[in-house]
């Protein structure tokens, strides 16, 4: 079920971030009184923050045009940009934006100072992407060597998601994403972080034992480890040694292992 498929959005918005540093198939077993951990909740658990990939891509960029100094406004036909000392504003023009569904509404955006590290944090007020309403905030915080080839965002989330339908999705917590560039087959990304998600009654809580990691040759997480709690319910998704394949496995508290196809 878990593929890595926001590899493309993480590196658009890496491409941004080197010049500024520069210059299941199966449902989980249930477990107890009706417990269980569903194919669908892994995927919520996941990929919550694929809504908002396509336009922190966009607030990367706009942030790197912010760093010459030079530029106090920006139009085109998908978003009119404002600077300022202390940030920016950006307006999206009910437009569609690296594939994604229409985006519409205004961000703020604040300049942060974290020592030697660029940061930023953009908020989110009644922001639509299609028929999804964004509110809360997400912080960045960029850091690494350009020329050593290693580079790390951590992204810290106070997100509420409603849905179409009225149900409301949240996220918060914190991940890093971290990059070691070579050639293709050596290049590796790893994933780190603490966060928790609340959907349709349920709070779940994630957190990383060992780092998640995978190479820009192989489509899936390839290794790394993490721990997912439910109402009570804890189990352990393991995604391997290092080997590219669609294996993983789940652990239950009472000892069951579950091999899954992600």
């Amino acid at each position: 079920m878990y593929r890595f498929t926001k590899i493309t959005s993480f590196f658009t918005f890496l491409s941004f971030v080197l010049v500024l540093l520069h210059g299941c198939s199966e449902d989980a077993k249930p477990l107890g009184e009706g417990q269980e951990l569903t194919q669908t909740e892994l995927k919520t658990i996941l990929e919550t923050d694929d809504v908002t990939s396509a336009v922190d891509n966009v607030l990367a960029e706009l942030y790197s045009n912010s760093a010459t100094g030079k530029i106090t406004q920006k139009t085109n036909d998908c978003y009119t940009v404002e600077y300022s000392q202390s940030g920016f504003v950006a307006t999206f023009n009910n437009c569609e934006l690296n594939g994604t569904e229409n985006i519409n509404g205004s961000l703020t955006v604040a300049y942060q100072t974290e020592g030697e590290s660029i940061a930023y944090t953009a908020v989110y007020s009644d922001f639509y992407i299609g028929t999804i309403k964004v509110n809360g905030t997400r912080t960045f915080v960029l850091s690494g060597d350009a020329e050593q080839g290693t580079i790390a965002f951590t992204v810290t989330s106070e997100l509420s998601v409603e849905m179409e339908d009225e149900s409301v999705v949240t996220e918060n917590g914190t991940k890093t994403f971290s990059f070691t560039f070579d050639n293709l087959q050596n290049s590796i990304f790893s994933i780190s972080g603490n966060w928790t998600i609340t959907a349709d009654g349920n709070t779940y809580s994630v957190e990383t034992i060992d780092d998640l990691q995978g190479g820009l040759d192989c489509e899936y997480i390839t290794s790394g480890s993490m721990s997912i709690a439910k109402n009570g319910l804890e189990v352990t998704v393991d995604f391997g040694d290092g080997e590219c394949d669609a294996a993983a496995t789940v652990t239950y508290p009472d000892g069951t292992v579950e091999n899954i196809e992600l």
